[in-house]
């Protein structure tokens, strides 16, 4: 990935908070058919190593599990907010009209090695571990024990569990850090005004790290 000093950020919890705000990853791989990509709801598991790990689980049908083989590395890539910047939210833009369109996004890469877990213990774990993260926020929780005993193994049998060793974390927070400070507000308010507002909020949490880092 390209990474301008500017716009790179390695501080484990902001990486982390992109994961998990947003656990769809694309998880990349090279097999003998070329290169894959697999998009899948992550899990992150911060305790585990000194990056932590990522869980999550495929179809059986999905041939992805067969080609991959343990300790083989991996890419697995997370977007964050994102969107369109108009140079005519600059004010300095109607002064001089030297500025062009640009994209604003958060990006995380967490590179490691891939470990197929075709095992019906570690698949049931993730599963109940992604439903616990992701119900807790409606207001009568689905858990595992409502579905029928002999339906949930059904639909467990046929899954297979992935888990990735992190062994590096690359983050990119491009978030208009290289505009002066009456253009980056006008930005963030317009993108507010829009509704963009996790865009927003991240680029006037960027501004205040930027401040109180000495």
């Amino acid at each position: 990935m390209y990474l301008p000093k500017l716009f790179a950020d390695s501080r484990p919890e902001v990486l982390q908070r992109i994961l998990r705000r947003h656990p769809l990853g694309m998880l990349v791989t090279h097999t003998t058919t070329g290169l894959d990509a697999n998009h899948l709801p992550f899990l992150l598991d911060a305790e585990h190593g000194p990056h932590g790990h990522l869980l999550a689980h495929v179809a059986r049908a999905n041939p992805l599990w067969t080609e991959l083989g343990s300790g083989d590395p991996v890419l697995v890539v997370f977007r964050g907010a994102d969107g369109y910047i108009s140079p005519n939210w600059y004010p300095s833009k109607h002064e001089t009209h030297r500025h062009v369109p640009t994209w604003n996004y958060e990006v995380v890469h967490a590179h490691g090695v891939v470990t197929v877990r075709d095992d019906a213990q570690f698949v049931r774990g993730v599963v109940a571990r992604l439903t616990r993260e992701h119900e807790a926020s409606e207001p009568c929780p689905w858990k595992m024990s409502d579905a029928p005993a002999d339906y949930l193994e059904e639909e467990l049998a046929q899954i297979v569990g992935i888990e990735v060793t992190i062994t590096r974390l690359e983050g990119k927070c491009k978030l208009s850090q290289n505009r002066d400070e009456r253009d980056f507000d006008s930005t963030v308010t317009a993108l507010e005004v829009r509704g963009c507002t996790e865009l927003a909020a991240s680029m006037r949490r960027s501004r205040c790290d930027a401040a109180e880092t000495p």
